[in-house]
């Protein structure tokens, strides 16, 4: 059959149209994709998710171990929803977040622990549902975790009373402030720092609260213990937010000459404020490095990739005044904010 003339021309402009509709699409659909968040970008070309569930989702740590995670994601290709509840103390809501994770169909879950005992039946019972389990940071009293990624904290503690011994005064009076005595990194942490302490007859703990993990109530708990106890001339405490709670305390007491300084983590605010001698040293960990491994151990978990190890110790340094401006401490003070 002849095609006419006229059919060709109304054959070429209809191509033309079609052609300029897909073009039209893919663009819109490729700006689009490319101002998606990572997490949303990935949702649709990825098979495997994955449930990161930190102790919170506000401080500059877990932040960070974010930031480390989502890398790791994007590389490997899989959907990561990073999620936590408002407090620290709300273990609860982070049993909550696991069922919901399980109901979603992850296949594998990266956890912190609030409280080590109280999170376990949630974490068992997400492992017998088939999900991979990766513990960060805090651990969990549970036999189905498959690796554990985190700071050393029993060293972390003797690195911390290290420290403290480099200090010459005749006596060390040591203040602790402590959160969640159910957070097994906390707890050991202590540990490390009590047994440090105890290698030197100048040390010894003068007195210890233990209070929720806010910036006001360390804050008013570390003022309440130099008051209470005026012998103490060392100010120590375990975690981003108590560490800044002691921070405030030591600068609206003035107290950065009499009393020394010790804390776990950084931020902007403890950086300035070892800067301006209202802290003396800060135990600062690799959270980036935590989020990015765990991520990792994920996707080989998943993927029934061998380990190499069940246990990676995370790197910790102590950052002093002295060795702040060092290339390898700003490394770990401004990795990724």
């Amino acid at each position: 059959m002849k095609i006419s003339k006229r059919f060709k021309q109304v054959a070429v402009v209809a191509f033309g149209i079609v052609l300029l509709a897909v073009c039209y699409y893919m663009g819109i659909r490729y700006i689009i994709r490319s101002l998606m968040p990572v997490d949303a970008a990935s949702e649709e070309s990825s098979s495997h998710y994955v449930v990161l569930v930190a102790k919170s989702t506000e401080p500059n740590y877990w932040k960070t171990v974010f930031a480390g995670a989502n890398v790791a994601a994007t590389e490997y290709n899989l959907t990561l929803s990073c999620e936590g509840p408002m407090s620290e103390e709300d273990y609860q809501a982070q049993n909550e977040i696991i069922a919901r994770a399980v109901e979603d169909g992850a296949e594998a879950l990266i956890f912190s622990s609030i409280d080590y005992n109280a999170n376990a039946e949630a974490v068992d019972a997400a492992a017998a549902a088939g999900v991979e389990v990766v513990v960060i940071d805090s651990d969990v009293n549970s036999a189905a975790v498959s690796c554990r990624i985190s700071t050393d904290n029993y060293e972390a503690g003797k690195m911390m009373a290290s420290a403290i011994l480099e200090n010459e005064a005749d006596e060390l009076n040591v203040g602790i402030i402590n959160f969640d005595e159910n957070t097994a990194n906390g707890q050991q942490r202590e540990e490390g720092l009590r047994d440090g302490l105890a290698e030197d007859a100048r040390a010894q703990v003068a007195g210890m609260v233990t209070v929720i993990s806010t910036e006001e109530a360390a804050k008013e708990a570390t003022i309440g213990l130099l008051k209470e106890n005026p012998e103490i001339n060392v100010v120590v405490a375990f975690n981003e937010i108590t560490s800044l709670g002691v921070c405030y305390a030591m600068e609206e007491l003035d107290a950065g000459d009499e009393v020394m300084a010790v804390v776990f983590d950084s931020n902007v605010t403890s950086v300035g404020m070892l800067e301006s001698g209202a802290v003396d040293a800060l135990i600062v960990q690799s959270p980036y490095a935590m989020g990015y491994l765990s991520v990792e151990c994920a996707y080989e978990l998943i993927n029934g990739i061998a380990l190499e190890s069940d246990a990676v110790d995370t790197k910790t340094t102590v950052v002093t005044r002295e060795n702040m401006y060092d290339e390898e401490c700003q490394k770990v003070l401004f990795t990724f904010d």
